[in-house]
């Protein structure tokens, strides 16, 4: 379980991002964190990842106090972390990089499979280097597969349907739903879509800085679909991706 307890952060021109916020992420749970944009949600993820350092609270996993390890000690306890611009690697190959994720090697066949559901085909991608030839949305999609392979303890996601299209995030969705109905580690993913909204077991909303509400899934997409304009700038449909 993490936990996240009365966590605030600034910029370092002293501009307030967090002010005292709380949440939990129970184990095998997916957690969705929303609101509108610049309220925080980035912030939120970089935090649990261990990018940044919060200004004051704690960060607990299970009941290890990991506020002051950076993101490589972190990653040893488990956690894993999707950028939204995802860094390139010269000379590092796709199938390495899977490998390495994975801390061992891999068949074709579990390659292709990571591979295929965030919508590429192993056959194309395997042996290319992670380098400047590959597009942005290519190289979004090879880090969530990264992600994935490294069955990390806790996976976080900041917009993991940022730079790929409708096809791709479908087979995401598929993706994503496996995972949950056969959960062995928590997710939380940073997200305005609908589709993932509508299999969180939780989803916590953030705006300004602050956990204005949190609960079931369920229960908050219809509250932020029936809350008028402020609720519905936080959820977008398939025509984002149009």
């Amino acid at each position: 379980m993490l936990k996240l307890d009365h966590i605030s952060w600034h910029t370092p021109d002293g501009r307030e991002v967090l002010e005292d916020v709380s949440l939990t992420v129970p184990d095998k749970k997916l957690v969705v964190i929303t609101g509108p944009n610049g309220g925080g949600k980035t912030t939120i993820a970089r935090l649990i990842a261990g990018i940044n350092q919060p200004d004051s609270g704690r960060i607990w996993m299970d009941d290890t106090d990991i506020t002051d390890l950076d993101v490589t000690e972190r990653a040893r306890l488990g956690i894993g972390y999707a950028f939204q611009q995802p860094v390139r690697f010269k000379g590092l190959t796709v199938r390495m990089l899977l490998e390495t994720a994975a801390g061992t090697q891999m068949s074709y066949g579990q390659m292709c499979e990571y591979l295929a559901s965030v919508g590429l085909c192993a056959r194309d991608y395997l042996d290319r280097e992670v380098n400047a030839t590959l597009s942005g949305g290519e190289m979004k999609r090879i880090e969530i597969a990264t992600v994935l392979a490294r069955r990390a303890k806790l996976s976080v996601f900041d917009e993991p349907e940022a730079g790929i299209d409708l096809w791709s995030f479908a087979g995401l969705i598929k993706t994503f739903t496996s995972i949950r109905q056969n959960m062995t580690g928590s997710l939380v993913i940073v997200s305005h879509q609908e589709r993932i909204l509508r299999i969180a077991d939780e989803i916590v909303l953030l705006s300004g800085g602050r956990v204005t509400r949190q609960g079931p899934g369920e229960e908050m997409v219809g509250y932020l679909l029936a809350s008028g304009d402020a609720g519905r700038s936080c959820v977008k449909g398939e025509a984002a991706f149009q």
